[in-house]
């Protein structure tokens, strides 16, 4: 479809452009991306038409760019700039029909009822049909903007240029715009071809990536291997981390700012950040923590800065739980966004929490423990399903920084170190009549205040996975003794 060789070029006698090359196939919607200077914009008036070039070749179609007249080009290439003006008072309908000059024989002297469902089509797609008589000058520049889309797709192109087609649209247009885009590129076989400066819409739509970096290519590539940490960071100069799309295959990157001075003073999690009451236990951290957790409310990987451990009766109904957990964090002035909540039938006051110091970090532990529900997982087949409130909750709060590998490990640390516990507190499977493992509903929950010495693995050899090791082992140990001396009672 179109295929650039060693071009080389720009606007004086300096190249802008050096020795560029790459072809792209029939209905890949391909991304250019570099910083500012880097010659994105020159490459795209280059493949447009509109910028000569001093060196190398543009074959479109298997022919030579420089071969095609101006109307033959429009027929087979449309154009999006970054910034459009209009120098009329044309209304919408009447801009978007010029993108059909190329297809007349005269000044709109065939316009046919195809040429007439068309403009209407692409006025719909583009969701600008309901202003269709408004001059365009009256209209906002994101709506300007869909308007010369739209004035784009009514040529009917087979190449698609496009100059940062989000500029000046809101977050729902451009979806709606890349995702009509890219269904185009895999029904219609159109191709695009687009500068992004947001990395990670390039990489959440695009095929594959250009990479510039002054005036030639870093890479060309799949998203997944341009947005490589290392790379964005040289070529872009800025500290940046790179993180999986939570739905689809695409990567996403995500600036670092800088900590401001007074963020980094340092603290440390321990029990006197701890509120123990009849009703629940909780922590109240001065800054949001990184963690990973199972909680009612805050499951999953987040930022959480109040942790709640809530104690319901054996019998609480939990059929919405967590429409009623969120509504008694309010009632407590709990901000559900900003906690991981848990429930337990244990009592608070039965908490078994410590501190653990190695020479530069330290981890914090809190263990509430019953064994009413005691199963062992390697035979929970014989038991039936039955939602209860969590019994064994687990806290591990680091006083340091985790890596997302250590996270993960730090939680099947004290996952092995609950279980010891459970076998040498010989807690029973009153179903199977085997050692229990665990209970049914237990939960967990790791946090981290990633500031201080940065720990990258919490195995149970690791120093880290030492004192999650032992301070779960210890405190579930104590935690389960002292339900049961309250049941003896």
């Amino acid at each position: 479809m179109l295929s650039v060789q060693q071009l080389t070029g720009g606007y004086s006698v300096d190249s802008v452009l050096k020795n560029v090359s790459f072809e792209l196939e029939q209905g890949e919607l391909f991304g250019i991306l570099g910083p500012n200077g880097s010659g994105k914009t020159t490459l795209l008036k280059m493949l447009s038409g509109i910028l000569p070039f001093s060196e190398g070749t543009i074959l479109l179609k298997g022919i030579p760019i420089k071969e095609y007249t101006a109307k033959e080009l429009a027929k087979v290439v449309a154009v999006l700039p970054q910034h459009t003006s209009q120098s009329f008072s044309y209304t919408v309908k009447e801009t978007v029909s010029l993108g059909r000059y190329a297809h007349q024989k005269g000044w709109f002297q065939t316009w046919s009822a195809d040429d007439e469902r068309i403009v209407r089509q692409v006025m719909e797609q583009t969701g600008v049909a309901h202003f269709e008589d408004h001059p365009i000058h009256e209209l906002s520049g994101g709506e300007r903007q869909r308007v010369f889309l739209a004035q784009a797709l009514a040529q009917e192109p087979e190449i698609l240029l496009l100059d940062e087609p989000t500029n000046h649209l809101d977050l729902s247009f451009q979806k709606e715009l890349l995702d009509l885009l890219k269904e185009w590129t895999k029904v219609k076989g159109l191709t695009v071809i687009s500068i992004f400066h947001d990395l990670n819409l390039a990489g959440l739509y695009c095929d594959r990536l250009l990479l510039l970096e002054n005036g030639e290519i870093n890479i060309n590539h799949t998203p997944n291997e341009v947005l490589r940490e290392e790379r964005i960071r040289k070529v872009y100069r800025t500290k940046i981390q790179k993180q999986p799309h939570p739905k689809v295959p695409a990567p996403q990157m995500v600036l670092l700012p800088e900590e401001l001075s007074e963020e980094k003073g340092s603290f440390t999690i321990d029990e006197s950040l701890l509120e123990v009451s009849k009703e629940y236990i909780a922590l109240k951290c001065p800054i949001p923590l990184r963690t990973m957790s199972s909680g009612v409310v805050g499951s999953g990987t987040g930022w959480h800065q109040f942790f709640v451990n809530r104690h319901v009766d054996k019998d609480y109904d939990c059929s919405d739980h967590r429409r009623e957990m969120v509504n008694y964090l309010k009632s407590y002035h709990f901000e559900p966004g900003e906690t991981v909540g848990m429930m337990t039938a244990v009592y608070p006051e039965d908490v078994s929490h410590q501190l653990y110091q190695a020479d530069d970090f330290s981890a914090f532990i809190v263990v509430t423990a019953g064994v009413g529900n005691a199963i062992d997982a390697a035979r929970s087949e014989e038991h039936t399903f039955n939602k209860t409130p969590g019994t064994i909750n687990t806290w591990v709060f680091v006083n340091g920084e985790l890596t997302e590998e250590a996270f993960i490990q730090s939680i099947m640390t004290a996952t092995e170190a609950k279980v010891k516990a459970m076998h040498d507190l010989e807690v029973m499977d009153a179903v199977t009549g085997t050692v229990a493992t665990g209970t049914s509903t237990d939960s967990i929950l790791i946090a981290a205040t990633q500031k201080g010495q940065r720990q990258d693995y919490a195995g149970t050899i690791t120093p880290l996975g030492k004192l999650i090791g032992k301070g779960v082992y210890e405190c579930t140990m104590m935690a389960i003794q002292k339900s049961r001396k309250r049941k003896k009672k």
